[in-house]
């Protein structure tokens, strides 16, 4: 395989540079494993509490401000990225990669949907997977017109007031509140500036993220005028302007390095950020997470 005098483990981690059928096996088998697992658990804790219907869409475009849909393409951009690159330890073909790897967050998403139009509490939602699709699409079409990704959604979040108003609903311990109260969430796309100008003086490093979330929300809908009047809060919109690290860019020769900033490098580093709330109402943050 023309690997070099490295650690087993440091070798291990190295991307092939021809096809291994026992990676490309492992990592699909794998992916169909956790992925079937995953549906089957969701199933079992999830919903198997809750009356099944018949299939049915719903509408929730206009719920949570749209941060759900945010994280609907969040999670299938990042999914399909790494999918592909683990085809790409194996020594799949980048066509391969982008054919089969990239579509792996929007297929299990669209699965997730399945279910939640199976159910009465819920239902599939076009926004979701119109969400999906697009994150899947922002990962490509990087690929294809770059061959590299310039631009990366990154995620961020801080504990908010909120949560302890409807911990039902937004989540009463921290790991609940990460994925419930998007209150404290913030989805970015970070670009990384050096990429747009090659040649300069720029770090490779160096990101500039734009940032949306959305703050005062205890309902999805916020037309839910009997919670809203009673708590005297209104949902609003905020968007940030920030300074990011793009991980992968910084140089070294370790594997395992490599693996981990890749992993690492869905999380929006902390840094001054300019808040901009309403479009007319200015805040400035030393740091923000």
């Amino acid at each position: 395989m023309g690997y070099s005098q490295k650690s087993p483990f440091e070798n291990t981690l190295r991307p092939s540079d021809s096809l291994n059928h026992i990676r490309k096996n492992t990592v699909l088998i794998s992916e169909i494993a956790i992925g079937a697992g995953t549906l089957i658990g969701l199933n079992q804790l999830w919903y198997a509490d809750y009356p099944r219907s018949n299939f049915h869409f719903i509408n929730d475009n206009s719920d949570w401000l749209q941060m759900d849909k945010a994280g609907h393409a969040f999670s299938s951009y990042h999914l399909g990225r790494l999918s592909s690159e683990m085809l790409k330890w194996s020594g799949v073909s980048k066509r391969k990669q982008l054919l089969y790897g990239s579509g792996v967050g929007f297929v299990f998403l669209t699965a997730v949907e399945v279910l939640d139009g199976y159910s009465s509490q819920w239902g599939a939602s076009t926004g979701d997977i119109i969400a999906n699709a697009s994150g899947t699409a922002l990962y490509v079409s990087q690929e294809l017109i770059w061959n590299e990704q310039r631009i990366s959604p990154k995620f961020s979040f801080h504990t908010t007031k909120y949560a302890d108003l409807r911990p039902d609903v937004l989540g009463s311990s921290f790991s609940e509140q990460i994925l419930k109260d998007y209150n404290g969430q913030t989805y970015w796309l970070s670009f990384n500036l050096y990429s747009f100008a090659k040649g300069t003086k720029i770090p490779k490093w160096l990101n500039l993220a734009v940032g949306y979330g959305a703050e005062a929300m205890i309902s999805a809908n916020q037309k839910n005028n009997s919670i809203y009047s009673s708590t005297g809060t209104r949902p609003f919109r905020q968007f940030y302007l920030s300074l990011d690290i793009n991980l992968t860019k910084i140089n070294t020769n370790s594997s395992l390095l490599k693996t981990l900033f890749s992993v690492i490098n869905t999380i929006k580093v902390p840094a001054p950020t300019i808040e901009f709330k309403r479009f007319n109402d200015v805040k400035y943050h030393l740091i923000y997470f």
